[in-house]
């Protein structure tokens, strides 16, 4: 008897543990894995639009893509997730810091209040329509956030460092190449510890973009010699800078290609939009600038124009996101 109430309480113990992570369909019989690992191999997780293959309906469909990010939380660690949120709710007082009076910052450059052209009505529907918007006057980092000053971040505040840096150490020969592995929350706590945020998807698009509606940083025209793109080759990520030539009309670094860069914007559709999406809400983070990997195989395109976006759970870290910072000017 004893033996048959003990299985009783096993099955229901395994019932409910796997209801929290979604239905017994999801992972592979033997194996216990998700199915997401047919698709999302470890060098390609989490790297893809899959709005833009009809293959991944069966999985991110109308109403199933809330229950694969329970899945995914299987492979997070809980303690970790409230460490995070731990320090979210502490840096910003402990830096101290705000508006910014006077000259630019070091290291930021000032993007002038006015009008600009954003979207495009010859891009993805998530990107329709062109339209005009007017932005205030604020302050963005000239470079993406390096290894190197996230690590300082890392050190002073006792935050986690990224999963893939061994012992807690930067890659050796990666200082000054962009910090990845940061989720939206790890992007945040940084810019809030520097006393900054993140850049709004419409500031940070006038900041590539400029007023002349051009579609990359440097023009109309694409040019792989002009910025870390899956054309340019090189498989991974480059020191900061690289690309004189390709600096945005503000002169503004990489902001086509290197890694994506995470804004403080909820995937929403622009005014105008009439395109039905069950993504839109406040359940995505908005990324933009496109990166050094290669997601033609998910049929994505070319990721580096200005008007492209991309939508990730903030909980999403990979090898080609990253970030930038940005400020108010008083």
């Amino acid at each position: 008897m004893k033996r048959l109430l003990l299985s009783a309480v096993v099955v229901c113990l395994c019932a409910a543990a796997q209801s929290a992570y979604g239905a017994a369909s999801d992972y592979d019989p033997a194996t216990g894995e998700p199915k997401c690992m047919d698709c999302h191999t470890p060098d390609r997780r989490y790297s893809t639009d899959y709005t833009r293959d009809e293959t991944c309906a069966g999985c991110h469909g109308p109403g199933l893509s809330d229950n694969y990010v329970e899945i995914d939380g299987r492979f997070r660690d809980p303690s970790e997730r409230n460490e995070i949120d731990r320090y979210a709710e502490t840096l910003a007082v402990a830096s101290g810091k705000g508006a910014v009076k006077g000259a630019a910052p070091k290291g930021m450059v000032l993007i002038p209040a006015g009008e600009f052209t954003m979207g495009s009505n010859e891009w993805w529907p998530k990107s329709q329509p062109e339209h005009s918007r007017m932005v205030g006057a604020f302050y963005i980092d000239r470079y993406e956030v390096t290894n190197q000053r996230y690590k300082a971040f890392v050190d002073a505040a006792g935050y986690p460092a990224p999963d893939h840096w061994k012992d807690g150490n930067i890659p050796e020969g990666k200082k000054d190449h962009p910090v990845v592995y940061v989720t939206w929350k790890d992007a945040d706590n940084f810019c809030r510890w520097e006393g900054k945020r993140l850049p709004s998807e419409e500031e940070w698009e006038k900041a590539a973009r400029g007023s002349d509606k051009r579609t990359f940083p440097w023009g109309d025209k694409f040019a792989k010699e002009k910025g870390n793109t899956p054309q340019y080759g090189h498989e991974d990520t480059l020191p900061i800078g690289s690309f004189e030539s390709g600096k945005s009309p503000y002169g503004l670094y990489d902001m086509a290609g290197n890694a994506f860069e995470w804004t403080d914007s909820w995937f929403k559709p622009y005014p105008g939009n009439t395109h039905p999406d069950e993504n839109y809400g406040e359940k995505y983070k908005v990324l933009k600038g496109g990166s050094w990997y290669d997601c033609t195989t998910y049929k994505c395109g070319i990721s580096s124009p200005n008007y492209n976006r991309i939508f990730f759970h903030p909980t999403t870290k990979n090898n080609n996101f990253g970030f930038r910072c940005a400020n108010d000017k008083k």
